[in-house]
């Protein structure tokens, strides 16, 4: 019995960790995001440190062959002085000088192996962590388009198309309106006795109510006295 409740905490332990880690996806993804970066940095450091070394190591291996070059040319004028006791003192120090240069170039020859393949790791996780970031931007994205769909589909926005239908019903109730007011005043000025007037006079019926410019110019030109 202990063994069946303990197996279900276990189970229940794991799913509600299950459910937290759903609901908080998008902040524990940009959080591992950051954590790759920095692991990322730390792995660009290692690659500049290693280049650094190595070549401090190409220095020391140039200073090593120039050495030997010079104690090479110092012990065979030695030699030929018949100078055999300095002679043998630079062969011995040849010998060590060049048991270092061995040791310098298998220590490049390593460097550049683990440089070598540490930018390509370093290249291959910045591939995927840009990756990574182009897919949490599409995640959070993705979020707030879920959460405005929720919100659209929530008491907050129920009334949207109530206030469509009003706001449509009000604008055909003010059209019906400015048609009604233009109705009304051409009726008024049918029933009108001045409005009838106005209309007979506009149709030639009559003498005109206002002048026209030719009256205005014709009454000014007979104003004007000849000249004797």
């Amino acid at each position: 019995m202990f063994k069946l409740i303990s197996i279900l905490l276990r189970g229940r332990a794991h799913d509600a960790e299950q459910a937290f880690a759903d609901r908080n996806a998008v902040p524990l993804l940009a959080q591992q995001i950051r954590d790759a970066a920095q692991s990322i940095q730390s792995a660009r450091r290692s690659v500049a440190v290693a280049i650094a070394q190595n070549e401090q190591e190409k220095v020391q291996h140039g200073a090593i062959i120039a050495r030997i070059a010079d104690l090479e040319v110092r012990a065979t004028a030695a030699l030929a002085k018949s100078n055999d006791g300095l002679a043998r003192e630079a062969a011995e120090a040849i010998a060590f000088l060049e048991a270092e240069r061995d040791v310098s170039e298998k220590a490049q020859a390593q460097f550049t192996q683990a440089i070598d393949k540490l930018k390509g790791i370093v290249r291959a996780s910045e591939a995927r962590l840009q990756e990574l970031q182009r897919g949490e931007r599409l995640a959070r994205a993705t979020q707030e388009a879920q959460k405005l769909d929720v919100a659209v589909a929530g008491p907050g926005f129920a009334t949207l198309d109530d206030a469509e239908e009003t706001l449509a019903r009000l604008r055909l109730r003010q059209s019906q309106n400015e048609l009604t007011a233009v109705a009304l005043k051409d009726m008024e000025g049918a029933i009108r006795p001045a409005g009838i007037i106005e209309k007979l006079a506009n149709a030639g019926f009559g003498a005109p109510l206002r002048s026209s410019a030719d009256d205005v110019l014709a009454r000014l030109k007979s104003r004007i006295t000849p000249a004797a």
